[in-house]
């Protein structure tokens, strides 16, 4: 079954550091390799704003199965 909004997945971002993210957009329905955006706290302690951590948003990113670059990409969490 495909993600749905709201469900939380490891994302890899364009220098391979990985983060929990939470499922905003499902752009392939109940496919496992549908393209997803993600929205994830940054790892830097100093982004800091008056809500706290900031976010960050990525948009249509591809399943891991679907990404052949080592970066950017979603996965199951582990």
């Amino acid at each position: 079954m495909g993600k749905q909004i709201g469900d939380v997945v490891e994302y890899v971002d364009p220098k391979g550091q990985s983060h929990n993210a939470i499922v905003t957009a499902n752009w392939g329905a109940d496919s496992p390799t549908a393209s997803l955006n993600l929205v994830y706290v940054i790892d830097d302690e100093n982004s800091t704003d008056q809500y706290g951590r900031q976010i960050a948003r990525d948009t249509s990113v591809p399943a891991k199965a679907a990404q052949p670059a080592p970066g950017r990409f979603w996965r199951e969490l582990k």
